[in-house]
């Protein structure tokens, strides 16, 4: 099939339906920034070009060099047949404006809590000036806090991680962006490593995956580590030991922002207690909750 794309393929129009095709025809994921075939297709495209990302029409008919098709090729049918993550093969994700490095040491970047750092968590931080000590909890690539730094001007932020290599990514990630003075990367297992250190802000987009939605991940998430997906037989293990420390590393008036995947209904029968709020993103509010200190310091 590619020997003869070689030499029949010759635009930029004709790379675009040839991997729209292929893509297709492999049943390939979308799952990781893309929401289908032809989106994933343009990217990979433009990407591979180094052309803009959001100017695909201007080069439809553009030919290509020899070198050009063989190096787009080979990234469709790496895709295809290898069903890796479009991140990981251009080595970058985006979360709305801010382009991060990935690769497999990490998961891809995508949290509904990004979409809440942009509006600085309004309404429910008045003043985000402050906020002056914050906490990324399970931070992978760093994304996240590296977003906090942007919204939190006055904030010096921790940003810890179980993973010494996806804190090699985060630490790639915060000096792309000259952070290092505002975000200090730290290995804990939650909070086993942040002994007396107590935050007026803590994030975590946390492993939620159940055992049994594990067993049945597409094929593209079997190449991101499964460390950072897998959080028990009913998903929510980091969650709930995330809930039973949370209160002794928050100020006073400290709030925690946890992203917990589909288990909203089960959490909430768990402990009927505590009155969540559910925070609105782009796909509902169903996804990120938010706790006050009063609210969660009496969960054993």
């Amino acid at each position: 099939m590619y020997s003869e794309a070689r030499t029949q393929l010759h635009t930029v129009r004709d790379l675009l339906r040839f991997a729209v095709s292929r893509f297709n025809d492999a049943g390939l994921f979308f799952g990781h920034g893309s929401v289908s075939a032809y989106d994933e297709a343009a990217y990979l495209i433009l990407h591979s070009l180094h052309l803009p990302l959001d100017r695909l029409e201007p080069f439809l008919d553009a030919r290509l060099t020899t070198a050009e098709l063989e190096q787009v090729l080979i990234m469709i049918e790496r895709r295809a047949t290898k069903k890796i993550p479009a991140a990981y093969l251009t080595n970058e994700a985006w979360l709305g404006d801010f382009n991060f490095y990935v690769d497999e040491r990490v998961i891809v970047p995508r949290s509904f809590i990004a979409e809440l750092l942009r509006e600085q968590l309004a309404p429910w931080i008045e003043n985000p000036g402050e906020i002056h000590s914050a906490l990324d909890l399970c931070t992978g690539s760093g994304c996240l806090a590296v977003l906090i730094a942007h919204a939190f001007e006055n904030a010096d932020i921790d940003a810890a991680d179980i993973s010494p290599e996806a804190l090699q990514v985060a630490r790639k990630n915060v000096t792309d962006y000259n952070l290092e003075h505002k975000i200090n990367l730290m290995q804990s297992d939650l909070f086993a490593a942040l002994s007396g250190r107590r935050y007026d802000l803590i994030i975590s987009n946390p492993p939620y995956v159940s055992a049994d939605s594990m067993a049945a991940l597409p094929e593209e998430y079997r190449h991101e580590p499964s460390l950072a997906l897998a959080s028990g037989e009913d998903g929510l293990e980091a969650t709930r030991a995330i809930l039973r420390e949370a209160a002794g590393h928050l100020t006073d008036r400290g709030i925690l922002i946890v992203e917990i995947g589909h288990n909203r209904d089960a959490l909430e029968r768990e402990f009927h207690q505590i009155p969540f709020t559910w925070l609105e993103t782009s796909a509902g509010d169903d996804f990120v909750f938010l706790l006050k200190r009063d609210q969660i310091s009496a969960i054993n």
